[in-house]
């Protein structure tokens, strides 16, 4: 019974690094419709920026921000010169992005070189933590849950609740009047793109303070994200949420029990789904 609480709140780490990075993606993805298969390079952008400045000022937390900073201000970058000239054709946006992706991660490899790095952890979220039924449990994977469920309710909280969230919504459905009422649709197309970059830089330094950063984690969750907003649907943070519990307890099951074949639960799972709802648990027609 241990071991299986312990499998599945390591289950639940990894699908709360998930959610975190599939919510920008869906944000992206679902609401605007933009190919971008370079949102695992904003992961390992936020998470290398973040190392650096919170090696260089002793403060996880402004490293934190620093990756989640720097990863919207890529965002931007990549909004505004290279996707935005291929608006609506998506062939164009997914050959842009992965180009962009191997260019990020040659760079980053210049940069930082080939090693793995690990975050050093404020005294907060440093150690363990004791749990009924478990015992010792690594804080900052506690931790890591806790800053996935405040992400979620923010970024609802944006969208459901804010001028910003309502447009976005409206453009959805019909472009075209939306702009006709007078608001900037490629100003709020834009400020989305930079908030779904943003959440994914941050989760590059809270899945790093988790894990580690090496080369080639952008490729790992890209693929991640992709498999959980499939089975959650497009645009849905709903969906997000539940797909990514789902993909990260799977995996981490797979990995305890049928590590050999673990990888077969997980696009077993997208399968399934694809399946049965092949607009995803929460996806629109």
């Amino acid at each position: 019974m241990k071991q299986i609480l312990i499998v599945l709140l390591n289950g639940l780490t990894s699908g709360a690094v998930y959610f975190m990075v599939a919510s920008g993606f869906s944000l992206i993805f679902g609401l605007l419709r933009t190919v971008n298969l370079a949102h695992g390079s904003l992961y390992l952008i936020g998470a290398y920026i973040g190392y650096a400045v919170a090696d260089k000022s002793s403060s996880w937390l402004l490293g934190m921000l620093a990756g989640a900073v720097a990863a919207a201000a890529v965002g931007a970058f990549m909004h505004l010169v290279l996707l935005r000239r291929a608006e609506g054709d998506n062939l164009r946006q997914a050959l842009l992005t992965v180009g962009f992706s191997i260019i990020a991660a040659d760079l980053l490899l210049l940069t930082f070189g080939p090693l793995t790095y690990q975050f050093e952890l404020p005294q907060l979220i440093e150690g363990a933590a004791s749990l009924p039924l478990i015992g010792s449990y690594s804080m900052v994977r506690l931790a890591c849950m806790a800053i996935a469920i405040l992400t979620g309710v923010a970024l609802w909280l944006i969208l459901a609740k804010t001028k910003l969230g309502m447009a976005v919504r409206a453009g959805v459905d019909d472009r075209v009047m939306l702009a006709a009422l007078g608001f900037n649709v490629h100003y709020y197309y834009l400020i989305v793109f930079m908030l779904g970059a943003f959440v994914c830089g941050m989760a590059g330094t809270v899945g790093s303070s988790v894990f580690s950063i090496s080369p080639g984690e952008d490729a790992r969750f890209l693929l991640s994200s992709l498999v959980v907003v499939i089975i959650g649907g497009m645009g849905s943070l709903k969906g997000a949420a539940i797909g990514a519990l789902m993909v990260g307890v799977s995996e981490q099951l797979g990995l305890a029990y049928i590590p050999n074949y673990a990888i077969t639960i997980t696009f077993g799972l997208m399968m399934a789904v694809l399946a049965l709802r092949p607009n995803g648990l929460y996806g629109r027609v």
